[in-house]
């Protein structure tokens, strides 16, 4: 499940529950391309229990489409299982990681 949030201007909240896998990512890959135009998407995984390759891969490739126009992707509230997937695959160092989406809002957002 994905719910959207506003509040901080360019900055749009996603908020993941449950397993992001190959069964599930539409809704994420449908929000994610609705965030056009957003300089800052962070993805709340804090209610996030599995991710495979296939969500980690929709992030990845949103954060490099955000890259180019001057955006970013950051995560928020990774679990162990979740943060585990990042680890392996070296893609916990090219994102922001935050403790929880407080934190992540807490910053500015300035630069990148």
């Amino acid at each position: 499940m994905v719910s959207r949030h506003g509040g901080h201007p360019g900055t749009v909240v996603l908020t993941l529950e449950g397993e992001l896998d190959h069964d599930t990512v539409k809704p994420l890959r449908a929000a994610l391309q609705q965030s056009t135009g957003a300089v800052r998407v962070v993805v709340d995984c804090a209610g996030l229990r599995f991710c495979d390759s296939t969500g980690l891969n929709v992030l990845l490739r949103t954060r490099l489409r955000l890259l180019t126009e001057g955006g970013r992707v950051d995560l928020a509230g990774l679990r162990p299982p979740v943060r585990r997937i990042f680890e392996i695959t070296g893609a916990l160092n090219v994102f922001r990681v935050y403790d929880d989406a407080d934190a992540a809002l807490a910053e500015s957002g300035a630069g990148s």
